[in-house]
């Protein structure tokens, strides 16, 4: 299964026209300082998941899976698939631009590091024959997005090397060619590839909003702490909320419009 195969990839929404100006956060309300500036967030929103093949195939069978042969309780990320998925759907409704991202590398495995691969026993090693293909190789099976997130047509996909959506890859000429300033994260797992992205990107002089019921860990202490850390001395790493704070914002924007 693709969740357990995987582990860590990553899908982004981009948007334009988006109003969240009101809408709570940790360590607080967007409305104070995200709005700040000529455009504001309702043109620099941007919407990020941390999904794509990360999480099952359609039939959620996880026997003898990837993660689950590491000891993996590859269930506990199911929880993140509802709020990702309502969260998607609104923001395609809002006309925001959806970019889809996830970790993998090429079958010749020349882009993937050899202290990476290197790593754990040699049969669930990158590259190793998995029950849905190689073990985070492009084109795999178990590399594809579930159909519940997959992309729809024209919605830019990036494969992405390594945890961080922004290494070795052209994601930042995307958003810097959008005048996308803000980015909205959501996905699994919430203390590597989610923390890794928003690392990231705060370094690059975004703004990020984690979604941390969208979010999800193998380890819920590691979600807990990995939630808190971003949000933490006045939001060292960017805010943390809520999908059902941030569908609120956009329905009321609709009523609004």
């Amino acid at each position: 299964d693709r969740l357990a195969n995987l582990g860590d990839a990553l899908s982004l929404f981009l948007c334009g026209g988006a109003d969240l100006a009101n809408h709570v956060a940790d360590p607080f309300d967007l409305g104070n300082d995200v709005t700040h500036g000529p455009a504001g967030i309702g043109h620099q929103l941007a919407a990020a998941f941390d999904l794509a093949d990360a999480f099952a195939n359609q039939s959620f069978d996880f026997a003898g899976g990837f993660g689950a042969a590491l000891g993996n309780d590859v269930s506990r990320l199911m929880a993140a698939v509802e709020p990702c998925r309502a969260i998607l759907v609104a923001a395609r409704a809002a006309g925001m631009l959806v970019i889809h991202t996830r970790e993998g590398h090429r079958p010749d495995l020349a882009d993937a590091p050899p202290a990476k691969v290197a790593r754990g026993p040699a049969d669930k090693r990158i590259g190793a024959c998995g029950p849905m293909g190689r073990i985070l190789i492009r084109g795999e099976a178990g590399h594809e997005i579930i159909p519940a997130l997959a992309p729809l047509p024209g919605e830019p996909e990036i494969d992405k090397p390594g945890k961080g959506a922004f290494y070795q890859t052209d994601l930042e000429l995307m958003l810097r060619n959008r005048g996308i300033e803000t980015l909205m994260v959501t996905g699994v797992t919430t203390e590597v590839c989610v923390h890794t992205t928003v690392r990231e990107a705060n370094d690059r002089g975004y703004r990020c909003l984690v979604l941390g019921d969208a979010c999800a860990s193998y380890f819920p202490e590691f979600h807990e702490v990995g939630l808190r850390m971003i949000a933490a001395q006045g939001g060292i790493f960017g805010w943390v909320s809520t999908t059902t704070e941030v569908l609120a914002a956009l329905s009321g924007r609709e009523q609004a419009a």
